[in-house]
């Protein structure tokens, strides 16, 4: 049975990126709808972690883009703030860095886990944080971020590899379950973004099963079933998973938790009688 599980939404650093690669093959008169885009077609996204405090334990769900590019890096990949925002608002929840447990990472792309990296500083190299946390990374997705494909390469930070594995901290996982987790988590895989992303299933008393969904369904504009990304790997292989985690959704009456919705943290989702899927009971943040 559940225990006395507690879920804090821990807002990260900002982005901005272009609606078109956003949304894939959907037009922009019907995307910008949906999320207005900025005089340079960028659209604002969160970067949202997810805090699970169990039974004396801080665990993170994702980073966040952090604040570790240089500045022209910044630039390019449209960071909003200079300042590590992930850091201030665990602060804000009376946490520091070596309070985390654990660090539970879908997949390597910078925008999920270049928070766990220090924010830059010129002439000094990234150093990772979370000094007494274990890191829970799928073994495919950890596999993809060593050998990445030259279409996704640049999604990657090297030395984050690097410093991961000489932490002595790693744990890959390839397997449902995870000992020391316990019952009340669980991990589902999808490949259509990119090799093993990672979903963390979490069952509790307040909200019943909520599951990190990640780059599967960015937010809730990506819940309708023909939305994807043009980051995604495989466009159709994608629309499959989506459309079996919504129903795995509904079916358990779960909660899915968005890391880029602007808005939104969290909702159930609905099917209407022509099959049609939506967003419903949306929360904005968890406390």
């Amino acid at each position: 049975m559940p225990g006395n599980i507690r879920l804090l939404t821990i807002q990260g650093n900002t982005q901005k990126l272009d609606g078109g690669a956003m949304f894939g093959h959907v037009p922009k008169a019907l995307w910008s709808q949906w999320l207005q885009p900025d005089e340079k077609n960028r659209i604002h996204l969160a970067c949202r972690a997810l805090l699970v405090q169990d039974a004396g334990r801080n665990i993170l769900l994702e980073t966040g883009i952090g604040a570790f590019f240089d500045p022209a890096l910044k630039e390019r990949y449209g960071v909003v703030e200079s300042r590590h925002v992930l850091l201030e608002s665990l602060s804000a929840a009376g946490l520091a860095m070596d309070d985390i447990d654990a660090v539970i990472i879908s997949h390597l792309h910078f925008d999920h886990a270049g928070g766990l990296l220090s924010a830059w500083e010129p002439g000094r190299d990234p150093a990772l944080l979370f000094p007494k946390a274990r890191y829970l990374i799928g073994k495919t997705a950890w596999e993809r971020a060593c050998q990445p494909h030259v279409r996704d390469r640049a999604s990657f930070i090297p030395q984050l590899q690097t410093l991961l594995a000489a932490s002595g901290r790693l744990d890959l996982i390839d397997t449902e379950k995870s000992g020391w987790l316990g019952e009340n988590y669980s991990f589902r895989y999808s490949h259509g973004h990119t090799p093993g992303l990672m979903h963390t299933v979490i069952r509790t008393e307040q909200y019943g099963l909520v599951i990190f969904a990640s780059d599967l369904i960015p937010g809730t504009p990506w819940v309708h079933l023909p939305v994807g990304m043009g980051y995604d790997r495989l466009a159709e292989l994608l629309i499959d998973e989506k459309q079996a985690m919504l129903d795995y959704a509904l079916k358990h009456q779960a909660y899915l938790y968005y890391t880029h919705d602007p808005v939104v943290a969290m909702s159930h989702v609905s099917q209407d009688a022509k099959g049609k899927y939506s967003s419903v009971s949306e929360l904005t943040f968890l406390s």
